[in-house]
């Protein structure tokens, strides 16, 4: 990557400069490196950005820390051009005009493998990959001419865009999921997929949560929904219920909560179609989940039964979900009054949260052994 990228970089990730001159502090720090006053680090940013001052390999490399990505070190725009053929607007138009159902379906697969990847390692391993990915999706889309493969390249880029904001969520970045779930809904509207908009516009609600700003979350998950209406499919609409029950148990409407769990399983598809949602990760056993979870919060005796059973059937590689899990039971036998048990359980969630870096769960066992689990 050249420098001159360095403002679209951060635009996908809602960075303004001042949140990029953090990150390349701490990427300095890492590698106990000096850096300039921040003033100086300002212009030297505005200089790369405009083309005007190379990088040199120090800064390439930190850029490239920052980023994910490799940069190109000494050239400034004037040699940029120089060394191009033909103008860049044209060259990325011609690129987009390559893409094809085949291309498609080639980054709707990186975005799954990515997910799966994400479920398995965590974010902090995968955040920048799946950044990158969406850069990259962005840029098609963007220089894409109106029409199916447009509309396609659309529902792609809002995927690519959750996923990162789901990951930015984990690791504790309320703002950046805010921003890049910002970024999913425009491109959810270039598609024309309401399942895909609502699907977006619901898991922004989550940085709400996260926030503690739980009646807007509530708001939020119930305009996707309402939004959504029927016209889409009834493993989008189990979904979107069962979200809203969770924001509804955050705020303490049991009843309403469980309202809204019994409509997620009424609508629930006896044999789920995967393919046809394929970021929806919703049957049986990942709404038994999320029941428990809600009853957990709602501090109903009837959590444990639904989250042991529902444990015991979850995929193994699900690892930040199990983490959840572990800590659900533990706030479901604190509860109860079994502590012995509730620290186990928050044993168990800990060991897992640290194994996928995920700070929102560490976050959740935090202020529930605080509450004098400990």
């Amino acid at each position: 990557m050249h420098a001159t990228e360095i403002d679209d970089l951060c635009k996908a990730r809602g960075w303004s400069r001042a949140r990029l001159i953090h990150e390349l502090r701490r990427v300095a720090r890492e590698r106990k490196a000096e850096l300039p006053e921040d003033d100086s680090l300002r212009r030297m940013i505005r200089q790369w950005a405009a083309g005007n001052r190379g990088l040199s390999d120090f800064y390439a490399e930190l850029m490239g820390a920052v980023f994910g990505a490799e940069f190109t070190t000494g050239t400034t725009i004037a040699e940029v051009r120089e060394s191009h053929t033909e103008p860049e607007l044209i060259d990325r138009l011609r690129t987009a005009a390559t893409v094809d159902s085949g291309l498609i379906l080639l980054l709707e697969q990186q975005t799954e493998m990515l997910r799966v990847l994400d479920r398995r390692l965590g974010a902090v391993h995968m955040l920048k990959q799946s950044e990158q990915h969406l850069i990259q999706v962005c840029d098609l889309l963007g220089h894409s001419l109106p029409g199916p493969h447009r509309a396609a390249l659309g529902a792609t880029a809002a995927e690519a865009a959750a996923l990162a904001g789901w990951q930015a969520l984990d690791l504790g970045d309320a703002a950046q999921a805010w921003r890049h779930h910002e970024t999913a809904k425009n491109a959810a509207r270039e598609s024309g997929d309401l399942a895909v908009l609502a699907h977006v516009t619901a898991q922004q609600a989550y940085a709400l949560l996260d926030a503690d700003r739980v009646g807007e979350a509530v708001q939020l998950m119930q305009y996707a929904r309402e939004s959504a209406g029927t016209a889409i499919p009834d493993l989008m609409r189990s979904w979107l219920w069962a979200a809203e029950a969770e924001s509804l148990a955050a705020m303490g409407e049991g009843l309403a909560s469980r309202r809204a769990l019994d409509e997620a399983a009424r609508l629930l598809p006896a044999q789920p179609a995967r393919a046809e949602l394929p970021y929806i990760m919703l049957d049986s056993t990942h709404l038994g989940r999320w029941r428990g979870h809600c009853l957990a919060r709602l501090g109903s005796m009837d959590a444990i039964e639904e989250l042991t059973a529902s444990l015991n059937s979850l995929d193994p590689t699900f690892t930040r979900a199990a983490a959840g899990h572990h800590t659900d039971l533990a706030l479901a036998y604190s509860v109860r009054g079994d502590h012995h048990e509730a620290r186990e359980q928050a044993r168990k969630a800990q060991a897992l949260a640290n194994r996928t870096a995920s700070v929102r769960q560490k976050q959740r066992i935090a202020r529930l052994l605080s509450s004098g689990l400990s």
